[in-house]
């Protein structure tokens, strides 16, 4: 599905398409409704990238089970644990 955001409401948001996408991500991952791999992927920024972001705002990263053995995993797949 594309959503079509009016330049004019980017314009007075004073937001670029690739920052609007990040507030609604981060908006998203606030309310609990994705997960920070969803977030990070609608945001267009590696899971690390987001989390840096998050934290520039002082948003706490919530895990669940499941998120945490994918992320220990793909720790393990890049050699650091």
């Amino acid at each position: 599905m594309a959503v079509v955001i009016p330049d004019e409401v980017l314009n007075i948001a004073q937001l670029s398409d690739v920052e609007m996408l990040q507030e609604i991500a981060i908006l998203l991952f606030q309310q609990e409704r994705l997960t920070l791999a969803q977030a990070s992927r609608l945001a267009s920024l590696p899971r690390l990238h987001f989390q840096k972001l998050l934290a520039s705002r002082q948003i706490p990263v919530h895990y669940d089970v499941p998120e945490l053995d994918a992320e220990v995993t793909m720790m393990r797949e890049m050699g650091y644990l």
